[in-house]
């Protein structure tokens, strides 16, 4: 089954752990700044995976792409094909409660969604993407010891970033009703990594850094989330080696 449409590469060329920013400029500068001796192993359509080591650990980095079919496309070929055991997302994400702070990190117990992307399993009722326990715990308790300003809960994934109706982004109109359900974050992809880690038997953990607050206005600019986010990924990369 490989290569894939989408990535260009053989089992053997990844690590069992792949973290997964959106940004192909943002794998790029994991590799460039994070790893030792990385590799260029996939660019099918610019989206650029790399393969190295970290602390002697190998560790792979893959972007993603924007929203939910983008990641649900590559995370499922990884867990599938490529032999992939643990992705860990490492994004941006708009606040949508006053605790949380524009450039804390916030660890996604859990995906809400506005998506129809869990209908293809044809459930009884509504299935709740949850992030992997080991991952989740580790990371935590990594956030801990570095002393990060961090926050574990629930994510809102949406489809949708513009509202049609109002010609505004469609999080502005439903953060009221997302935050009084402690709703801590909102980004785009969370939900459908959960989906397939749990489809798959595999593990997924989204590591967000808040870019910005619907509630304040205040915002990073795009350089700043592609470069300068350098706390979310070493907490990941410090998760890749603790559950090897």
């Amino acid at each position: 089954m490989y290569p894939t449409p989408h990535i260009n590469a053989s089992p053997e060329d990844f690590a069992k752990t792949v973290l997964m920013p959106g940004d192909p400029k943002r794998s790029r500068f994991i590799a460039e700044n994070f790893l030792t001796a990385p590799q260029l192993i996939n660019d099918v359509r610019g989206v650029q995976g790399y393969t190295g080591t970290y602390k002697g650990q190998r560790v792979s980095v893959m972007a993603s792409g924007m929203g939910m079919p983008s990641i649900g496309i590559y995370s499922y070929e990884l867990y599938s094909f490529f032999g992939v055991e643990n992705i860990l997302r490492v994004g941006s994400a708009g606040a949508m409660t006053q605790k949380v702070k524009v450039r804390d990190v916030v660890l996604g117990m859990g995906a809400c969604t506005n998506s129809a992307f869990a209908e293809q399993y044809h459930l009884p009722g509504t299935f709740a993407p949850i992030a992997s326990y080991k991952l989740l715990s580790t990371a935590a308790g990594i956030a801990k010891e570095m002393g990060l300003s961090f926050h574990v809960g629930n994510l809102l994934s949406s489809d949708t970033f513009y509202n049609d109706e109002e010609n505004l982004p469609d999080v502005f109109r439903s953060t009221p009703a997302w935050s009084k359900m402690g709703v801590l974050a909102v980004e785009m992809e969370s939900a459908a990594l959960y989906m397939n880690a749990a489809r798959t038997g595999k593990n997924a953990l989204a590591v967000c850094t808040i870019s910005d607050h619907l509630l304040t206005g205040e915002a990073t600019t795009a350089e700043e989330r592609q470069n300068s986010f350098t706390d979310m990924m070493r907490l990941a990369l410090e998760t890749a080696v603790a559950v090897g």
